[in-house]
């Protein structure tokens, strides 16, 4: 494989930024993963608050780049205004993901930046930013072929294939365990064929899944069972519950490895970065 691509991740939490000693190993902040391959653009995929992070380790340079977004809820946008990269007027960011039923993408994420909700608009940022709708379709960035496809969540969920000729990771950040837990979506299935990286959420363990049955995720037993079904090489627990400090997310990795699976597991952890 002489793919060339960093997976860097700068948030692997869910539901709600956290700060404590319990979580210093794996971190705290919300999704964000950034994909970049050699010689070219960097793709984003979520604004969580891991984002204002990967704007410190870019320093003072401009941005141009591909963001893609999952859906709206704030775990996923709420870093977006944070990336102080956005505020250089030599950025460029073509900012993707899915319509409202009303209203289109950019209209959805309008209004959560702006007063009073947040004392800026998205126009104040002053980095050249287009905002496109993406749904139920295949797109060109760069040299890579993303496709977006419909995840079950609470509300309306891109999942994402991103793939190049000798690479592919597919972004799954937010995914109901379906009723019988084994049942997967053809989307999802199509986004997680055969790709050498499945990052996927992982939030709930079983107890919390009784508990929680319709918030619109999953346990790590379902994830490795989705990553399973369409060959994935590997999969990357992600998207943290809040409750599960370091010791929690130890204890379901090492449970993990009993599983009989075929693709290796790892728990995603904020500055891990994955080189292929």
């Amino acid at each position: 494989m002489q793919a060339g691509v960093t997976v860097s991740f700068y948030g692997v939490r869910g539901s709600t930024p956290c700060h404590c000693s319990s979580m210093a190993r794996f971190g705290g902040n919300t999704s964000c993963v950034v994909l970049q391959r050699e010689g070219e653009a960097p793709i984003v995929c979520d604004t969580g608050t891991g984002l204002r992070f990967y704007g410190l380790d870019c320093g003072d340079t401009s941005f141009d780049g591909t963001i893609l977004i999952s859906h709206l809820h704030w775990d996923h946008v709420q870093g977006l205004p944070f990336f102080p990269q956005l505020l250089n007027t030599d950025s460029k960011a073509n900012i993707l993901g899915p319509p409202e039923d009303n209203m289109s993408f950019k209209e959805a994420l309008s209004g959560f930046v702006r007063p009073p909700y947040f004392p800026i608009q998205l126009e104040t940022l002053r980095g050249d930013l287009t905002f496109t709708d993406l749904w139920q379709e295949t797109i060109t960035v760069g040299s890579a072929k993303v496709t977006a496809r419909s995840v079950p969540h609470t509300g309306r969920t891109n999942g994402y294939r991103i793939e190049w000729d000798d690479f592919s990771v597919a972004y799954i950040p937010d995914h109901q365990e379906s009723a019988n837990g084994t049942d997967v979506a053809a989307g999802v299935l199509e986004l997680v064929d055969g790709v050498d990286l499945l990052i996927h959420d992982s939030q709930f363990t079983p107890e919390l899944l009784e508990k929680r049955q319709d918030w619109g995720h999953c346990t790590p037993r379902y994830a490795a069972h989705v990553a399973d079904s369409a060959g994935a090489k590997c999969l990357a627990m992600f998207h943290h519950d809040p409750l599960h400090g370091d010791d929690v997310l130890d204890e379901l990795l090492a449970e993990a490895a009993s599983w009989d699976t075929n693709c290796e597991i790892i728990t995603a952890a904020e500055g891990q970065k994955l080189s292929f």
